[in-house]
């Protein structure tokens, strides 16, 4: 169901201390890979989901990715998500990120969705924020259905439009 997994928490990467990943309590800590997207006004366009600009971003490669104040940025995980029938996921945040002003935005990943998840970070703050590749960011929780409430129509069934999303993916309609 994830790729890679890890099944202990990881808190330390070569002696330093790192925002954790992997197993916990009751979910999976998720990594945020090394693509971003940052957001830009430089073209002063508007934000229209149905009709969304891909010149409002500027693509980085990096350890690391600096948000400007009142501003966001997409991400991708490192770990490719397989949801089977009848599991719904909810994805939330990690506290780190949130006590600096950082929100982590993700959607649920639907029954029969695959891909790697697309991230969102705010930064809510009037200073630049920064995140961090390869180290956890949010937090999957995963809800099984009995068998008799498997979901009658999955979001493969439907031809999900992000169904099997490679990197970082912009809005679709």
């Amino acid at each position: 169901m994830i790729s890679p997994f890890e099944p202990h928490q990881v808190k330390q990467v070569n002696g330093q201390r790192i925002v954790s990943y992997g197993t916990s309590s009751y979910g999976y800590d998720i990594r945020c890979s090394d693509e971003f997207k940052l957001f830009t006004n430089i073209n002063s366009t508007i934000v229209d989901p149905k009709n969304f600009d891909d010149k409002s971003f500027v693509d980085i490669k990096a350890d690391s990715c600096v948000i400007p104040p009142n501003s966001f940025a997409l991400a991708r995980t490192v770990e490719f998500f397989r949801i089977p029938r009848n599991v719904l996921t909810i994805c939330l945040g990690k506290s780190t990120y949130a006590r600096c002003g950082i929100i982590v935005n993700v959607t649920p990943f639907e029954p029969e969705w695959e891909g790697y998840v697309t991230l969102e970070f705010s930064n809510t703050t009037p200073l630049p924020a920064k995140i961090y590749a390869n180290e956890g960011v949010a937090q999957v929780v995963f809800f099984e259905c009995a068998a008799d409430d498997v979901c009658e129509t999955s979001y493969k069934d439907r031809g999900g439009k992000y169904q099997g999303q490679q990197g970082v993916t912009l809005p679709k309609i």
